[in-house]
């Protein structure tokens, strides 16, 4: 093998940058942390996580549809979440 194939496996370009990597777990976790803020103190937990997916959405170089769907997904959980402790009487914070 030559030396310039070596450089070329080494120095691949579509290789996932480490933010990207990051991004994902951030993106993940708000997905997760949302979900659990229906039904335990919406604004204690939603609103962190929707603060975590706009940082993860932030630090995506290409087109995250995990952030994405992050985002979209903290918006939801906060209107149900809110609603759903309005119905039950439950409280907010």
């Amino acid at each position: 093998m030559s030396f310039e194939a070596e450089s070329q496996i080494v120095h691949d370009p579509a290789r996932r940058k480490t933010s990207d990597t990051v991004s994902g777990f951030l993106a993940a976790i708000a997905i997760f942390t949302s979900f659990i803020g229906i039904f335990w103190h919406p604004l204690r937990l939603i609103l962190p996580a929707l603060v975590l997916a706009l940082v993860s959405s932030g630090m995506a170089s290409r087109k995250g549809r995990l952030q994405l769907a992050s985002v979209l997904i903290g918006g939801v959980c906060l209107f149900l979440g809110l609603a759903l402790a309005v119905a039950t009487g439950h409280a907010l914070w």
